[in-house]
């Protein structure tokens, strides 16, 4: 069978769920996709070859990649999701391609990889999920420390290249993409770079750990403080790494089988990158055991295999708010899952969602499943369960998270429901549907054209 869903030219891939039962099973976890689109972005750091093993194939990974090969970087697929990408002495950036970089934020963190090579170019604006407006100023304000000056015009942003070593710098914002662009801006910067305020979380861990197998040297890896002592000049190794399965993905499956009351053992899990969230779900009465830790494929991150323990309708909401917080708190990405699990929890839950100005609207979708949720404001939501999903017909909404949000609570749903053009979920998580049927999902992949 295709391990991929492909859509047909000018077709939208939609699913059709048979379900309302319990699965179960092993779930083996795929890598994550926000190391992932960093990674590709920080390979243009190397004039060698890279090769990653495992990565992800994911629309999100596919507009990335898109961007580079317009740009005259060879990228080539292996068996067994093995990619290997060799760059150009010289890149063709006047030729990138606008179209896939704009359906994109990640497109943002190759300004901290070109920067180096590159005295003056453009980037197309980014785009990405719509959650709200999410400034760029922390970019900007960390980049002009190294010499780079970055004016939006229509349609771009005109980068401008005059690279110097800023010594000490602070982020305006603790983010993952600015952090992000910030060590590979460094990372070609010959001196030692301290930057305060960076993110810790688990994709900045995980280029973090990838630029040090390219002779870069960082210290602080997983905290707000990281002293960056940069090459100068041009990097050329031939290297292999193994990015970290995704903690996201783990969240989705912790889900899933809390949702429809299932037993499943997720393998090769990141524990200590969601240690707050199993915390939390402990408390509402959730059991599951831990095998003991090992080694991810980069020698890094410890994983374990977790079985999630049916839980037959015995759990309660908890009595605090849920929020998110910087890591290690609870992953801003995890919280949405949070939002399904109150669902099914017995009790009110308040949700606060603080981060983003326009993503706590998209979970009332799930009242179109037969969730009780309210909105309180655009930041806060209530919560009250225990649900008893309904079947619906409904249309993909143009989040990710909030998006999968629909297609687990489709699962615990009795009769037959569909969602439609999941070109969002796509960009995030590889072949859910085959994964889920290997569980015990009945669910159908069909196109409109």
């Amino acid at each position: 069978m295709n391990k991929q869903i492909i859509a047909l030219p000018g077709s939208i891939v939609n699913l059709r769920f048979e379900v309302g039962r319990e699965f179960s099973g092993r779930m083996s976890l795929k890598t994550s996709k926000n190391a992932a689109v960093a990674l590709l972005c920080a390979s243009l750091l190397n004039y060698g070859v890279t090769r990653f093993k495992n990565f992800p194939r994911i629309e999100e990974v596919n507009r990335i990649i898109e961007v580079l090969e317009s740009i005259g970087v060879n990228v080539k697929w292996h068996e067994g999701n093995d990619l290997e990408i060799r760059r150009p002495e010289e890149l063709k950036l006047e030729d990138m391609d606008k179209d896939a970089a704009r359906k994109t934020r990640s497109v943002l963190m190759l300004i901290g990889s070109i920067m180096h090579d590159s005295e003056s170019f453009k980037i197309p604006y980014a785009g990405g999920c719509k959650l709200g407006e999410r400034t760029v100023e922390p970019h900007l304000f960390a980049l002009q420390e190294f010499g780079v000056d970055i004016v939006a015009t229509q349609g771009h942003y005109n980068v401008t290249v005059n690279k110097r070593a800023p010594g000490e710098l602070t982020l305006y914002e603790q983010g993952n993409t600015v952090t992000n662009n910030v060590l590979m801006a460094a990372a070609r910067t010959g001196g030692t770079t301290n930057v305060q305020s960076a993110s810790g979380d688990y994709m900045v861990q995980d280029l973090s750990y990838f630029l040090q197998k390219l002779g870069i040297k960082i210290e602080g890896v997983g905290t707000p403080f990281l002293k960056i002592t940069g090459v100068a000049g041009k990097i050329k190794k031939n290297i292999t790494y193994a990015p970290t399965e995704d903690p996201i993905e783990a969240m989705f499956f912790i889900t899933a089988a809390v949702v429809t009351n299932s037993e499943i053992t997720i393998e090769r899990l990141p524990y200590r990158w969601i240690a707050l969230e199993l915390l939390k779900l402990k408390k509402m009465g959730l059991e599951y055991t831990m095998s003991e830790p090992y080694k991810a494929g980069n020698g890094v991150v410890d994983l374990a295999d977790v079985t999630i323990h049916k839980h037959d309708g015995k759990l309660t909401a908890l009595a605090d708010k849920i929020h998110p917080n910087l890591y290690p708190g609870l992953n801003p990405d995890n919280l949405p899952y949070f939002v399904l699990i109150a669902c099914v929890a017995r009790g009110r839950t308040l949700i606060h969602d603080w981060m983003y100005e326009n993503r706590a609207i998209y979970y009332t979708e799930l009242t179109k499943i037969g969730a009780q949720v309210e909105l309180a404001d655009p930041h806060r939501l209530y919560v009250l369960g225990p649900t008893k999903f309904s079947r619906a017909d409904v249309v993909t909404p143009p989040a990710l998270r909030p998006a999968s949000l629909l297609l687990i609570g489709m699962l615990a749903s009795n009769g037959v429901s569909t969602l439609r053009g999941i070109y969002t979920i796509q960009r995030g998580y590889e072949d859910l549907a085959e994964r889920l049927n290997s569980l015990g999902a009945h669910i159908t992949v069909f196109h409109d054209l």
